[in-house]
């Protein structure tokens, strides 16, 4: 399933600033320079993911490595921008250390898997400032009545049902509250006109959509309005309980599978993970989640949707429950061996992610501002 694209990419040599740019990044820069903002002549794809280290097969099969399909398939004149967002990690407490670790390290993972420094832009969210300000230029038109209704508000500030994750509204921070406006604004200072999501963030690319329709009303036309690429993988439910989403942030580490993880850590994890006492495998995700969980799992991996079809032939297989945990195993194994591969390559070479880091921020910069610089042009700033 991963293959070719995923398989010993060769790590291309970061070009000078002063060298010519290959031909279609001359291309895409005279494009973003010349073109009516709002045209959706060729298309800007962009999409973020906080930096919380290596990422687990949920953020894979979720997210990235619709990034790797985008990139091969996109015509050689659409600009793509892929961002670790680490203003947004700041939600949450972080240890500065850690947080520093985790940055390189989901930065390396994002070259493992495939992405391209010449094809695409990667970088750091807190590397280019213009994100920040346009946050707040798009928060003094943004409700509170709107970012109430977000769902991941309402369910951090409904206090007493989830010791874990709730908290009485007065103990919550601003950050979070307001956070989806500053996820407006990495989108938008990008001119973005697509933008991969997955089902849990169709929400918040909604309110992207509402800021950008109105602050084009209020101020004339600045920004395209992003449409969604909503990922074929839905969601990759935790393997110890599978009505709860795959999440670095469960307590147990058996309930994900890390991208880096090596076969025999694999293989434990599957298998631990919980099923159920019925006989035969069906899928039916109301009345056995853990089974098809696992045929979900299996079946994205094999770039497949007809889970009920995947079922059906992993039963004529004659599996047992084990012999399914196993099939799903030697499938994940394989898919992310050349992931794991080349993550310890790249991460071991220190100097070549300072690098990609730097040029990926310059690149951004350079995109961000003339974003910024229109908007606040439109609104007297300039």
């Amino acid at each position: 399933m991963q293959r070719a694209f995923l398989s010993s990419f060769p790590r291309p040599a970061l070009r000078s600033r002063r060298c010519p740019a290959p031909p279609h990044r001359r291309r895409r820069r005279l494009h973003a320079a010349t073109a009516d903002p709002t045209a959706p002549a060729s298309q800007t794809i962009f999409s973020g993911i906080q930096p919380t280290g290596v990422p687990h097969l949920g953020n894979y099969l979720g997210a990235l490595r619709t990034w790797v399909s985008l990139q091969r398939a996109s015509p050689p004149d659409a600009s793509l921008v892929f961002c670790l967002v680490d203003l947004h990690a700041l939600t949450l407490p972080q240890l500065p250390a850690q947080l520093a670790q985790w940055k390189r390290e989901s930065l390396a993972t994002l070259l493992a898997i495939g992405l391209d420094p010449q094809r695409c832009t990667v970088f750091e969210q807190s590397r280019v400032p213009a994100h920040a300000e346009l946050m707040w230029l798009l928060s003094c038109g943004a409700s509170m009545g709107m970012l109430n209704r977000m769902t991941q508000w309402k369910d951090k500030s409904k206090s007493g049902e989830d010791p874990n994750e709730a908290t009485s509204v007065p103990a919550l921070k601003l950050g979070l509250f307001s956070y989806p406006v500053l996820q407006a604004a990495d989108i938008l200072v990008h001119s973005a006109t697509h933008v991969p999501v997955g089902e849990d963030q169709a929400q918040h690319l909604e309110l992207t959509r509402n800021l950008a329709t109105s602050f084009n009303h209020h101020y004339g036309s600045t920004f395209p309005i992003p449409q969604t690429i909503l990922s074929p993988a839905k969601r990759i439910m935790s393997l110890r309980h599978p009505t709860a989403k795959m999440s670095k942030s469960a307590a147990d580490p058996k309930s994900r599978i890390l991208l880096t993880d090596p076969p025999s850590t694999i293989q434990a994890k599957f298998a631990s993970a919980v099923t159920d006492s019925f006989g035969g495998i069906t899928y039916s995700p109301a009345e056995r989640p853990g089974v098809s969980n696992l045929i979900e799992i299996y079946a994205h991996m094999n770039d497949r949707s007809d889970f009920a079809t995947v079922a059906a032939e992993l039963q004529d297989a004659g599996l047992s429950m084990k012999g399914l945990k196993e099939r799903v195993c030697e499938t994940v194994v394989a898919g992310l061996e050349p992931v794991r591969r080349e993550y310890a390559r790249v991460a071991g070479e220190s100097g070549y992610l300072d690098a990609v880091a730097r040029q990926g921020a310059e690149e951004a910069r350079e995109r961000a501002q003339r974003a910024l610089d229109r908007a606040k042009r439109a609104m007297g700033l300039l």
